[in-house]
């Protein structure tokens, strides 16, 4: 490590002093150590913070590893995103380190305490928003981070890479509607999560745009995986036949597999009896049975992109705060044309 050593003398006592600590309690702090109290160390952070200390380093600095940290490692489109960061970090000659953040989509203390003592290159989030503690803890270390695909609306200062969801809601809703549809189901995936409503306000303006009302009873939240989608489109085709949706829109390709079970079990037809259209293209889309009509996110690409942020960052360089990467539809076997009954 290259350390001013004045200046970093200088803070760090200036830190130690107000806290009434000793400078190596400080340094333990700063490095993640366990054997420090809690209260001395939220007392130690919140003064490195208040001082602006900044750990200057060399690249060689950190262990050359990317850490890249899920919520949950159990889903498909996570393969994707592991891809993209190792493509960025082979070229770096560096590894991946997969991570679980503790909780749902924030990183937890214990996560943060192993981060701090790994000290990676830097550090990509998935799903994740970051508290300002989290932030101050990571910049006061030298770790650059990115989050690919955030939770919530990211502050300013946090790098981000997300996709266009609102284009992709709305390809895929006028998709269904050119194919005469116009009882369109939509679920989505969780209501504090951006990109669900980002995709839900692009169903509703496709729905608009053709001068159709949404039906509430038709917009549900989920979560992303196939039990969920499975559930609620079971709910959605119990409904009587003047209000059962033709269509479904699925905020994920897995809701949308869940789908196609649930239309299975109750004797529905795909794409006869129903059209439906997920959202990812992860690869098993297109092995799905019909295969799966879908909007294209490009995953690899976000993960390499939000990759490529922290290892700039790490030199130094400037870095774009908010990136979003296009979406297409991938038509395929699970949509039709609509074809009304006729009465006999």
């Amino acid at each position: 490590m290259t350390i001013d050593a004045r200046a970093d003398r200088v803070t760090l006592a200036a830190v130690a002093a107000e806290a009434r600590v000793s400078i190596s309690t400080v340094s333990k702090v700063l490095n993640g150590r366990a054997d420090v109290s809690e209260a001395t160390r939220e007392r130690v952070e919140g003064l490195l913070g208040r001082h602006g200390y900044r750990r200057r380093t060399s690249p060689s600095s950190a262990a050359p590893l990317i850490e890249l940290v899920f919520h949950e490692l159990d889903t498909i489109w996570a393969m994707e995103l592991i891809r993209g960061v190792e493509d960025v970090a082979r070229e770096a000659s560096a590894s991946v380190v997969l991570t679980e953040s503790g909780t749902r989509h924030a990183p937890g203390p214990e996560w943060l305490e192993g981060v701090l003592q790994r000290r990676p290159l830097g550090v990509v989030l998935v799903f994740s928003s970051l508290p300002a503690g989290v932030k101050d803890q990571l910049r006061s270390r030298a770790i650059p981070f990115a989050v690919v695909d955030p939770a919530g609306d990211p502050d300013p200062d946090v790098p981000s890479v997300g996709s266009a969801n609102w284009s992709g809601g709305l390809a895929a809703t006028r998709h269904l509607l050119e194919l005469g549809h116009r009882r369109i189901a939509m679920i989505t995936g969780p209501e504090d999560m951006m990109c669900s409503l980002a995709r839900l306000d692009g169903y509703r303006s496709a729905m608009s745009n053709a001068g159709h009302g949404v039906d509430p009873t038709l917009v549900r939240f989920g979560d992303f995986h196939v039990q969920g989608g499975h559930d609620i489109a079971t709910e959605l085709l119990a409904l009587p036949a003047d209000r059962r949706p033709t269509a479904i829109f699925a905020g994920s390709d897995l809701q949308a597999l869940g789908v196609l079970e649930a239309a299975r079990r109750q004797g529905l037809r795909v794409p006869e009896d129903l059209s439906v259209v997920g959202y990812d293209d992860v690869a098993v889309a297109r092995w799905s049975s019909p295969a799966l009509t879908t909007v294209h996110q490009p995953l690899r690409n976000m993960a390499q992109e939000a990759a490529r942020l922290v290892l700039r960052a790490r030199e130094g360089a400037s870095v774009s705060t908010r990136m979003d990467l296009a979406t297409s539809l991938v038509v395929r076997n699970s949509t039709a044309r609509l074809v009304e009954p006729t009465e006999a």
